[in-house]
């Protein structure tokens, strides 16, 4: 089993790198390989609702990371997707660049890259917008039928700079924890797979407007 992180942060060894890396050494005692793709620095575009991602079966921007990215989340487990926290909530970069990884994918025709796997979200701040954060970013989740990863806090670590990452030892722990969980949910899952258990049975068709003509 495998799970793919994604640093939502420029700072490629940074604070919320090593937020990520404590979850991965956790995983590993699990025998979970984790891959951390990293989203740079480089500049990302925003969705543009062009359309064209159900046409080409990947987003028509090319020159970023994201048809990478979704290329690599159908061969994943699970997902982590952290996040840096500078005005309160998730990085504006790392929005536009989960808008487009998600909405791409679900116009895409090969297995399903998003949808009933465990996904936990982390956010990493000196201070505050840890929550906004998280509920930003766990709304992806939620209109894929992933199930969420919680801790035993609110899946966060404070931090200025990397030097701080370890003095947050509640932070650390969570983190931990997040592995934990997220390795306990991949059994089951993979358990209930030899068993022949059937994923849930899904509804689709019905688009409420409430633009009454």
């Amino acid at each position: 089993m495998k799970v793919l992180m994604l640093n939502g942060s420029c700072n490629l060894k940074g604070s919320t790198f090593l937020a990520l890396e404590e979850i991965g050494k956790c995983l590993k005692t699990y025998n979970i390989d984790y891959e951390i793709f990293q989203i740079g620095a480089k500049p990302i575009r925003d969705c543009i609702g062009c359309g064209k991602c159900s046409e080409l079966k990947k987003c028509v921007f090319d020159d970023d990371e994201v048809n990478n990215f979704v290329q690599k989340a159908y061969e994943a487990d699970g997902f982590i997707f952290a996040s840096p926290v500078y005005y309160a909530h998730a990085s504006g970069r790392l929005l536009s660049f989960l808008d487009r990884a998600f909405f791409s994918a679900s116009h895409s025709d090969k297995s399903i890259a998003f949808k009933y796997k465990p996904s936990s979200a982390v956010a990493v701040a000196r201070r505050a917008g840890t929550t906004s954060t998280l509920a930003d970013i766990e709304k992806y989740f939620t209109i894929n039928q992933m199930p969420i990863i919680s801790s035993t806090y609110w899946n966060m670590v404070y931090s200025r700079n990397p030097k701080d990452v370890p003095f947050d030892e509640e932070g650390l722990q969570t983190m931990r924890n997040i592995a934990h969980n997220l390795a306990w949910i991949l059994a089951c899952i993979n358990l209930g797979k030899k068993n022949n258990i059937p994923y849930p049975k899904t509804e689709t068709g019905k688009m409420t407007n409430f633009i009454k003509q």
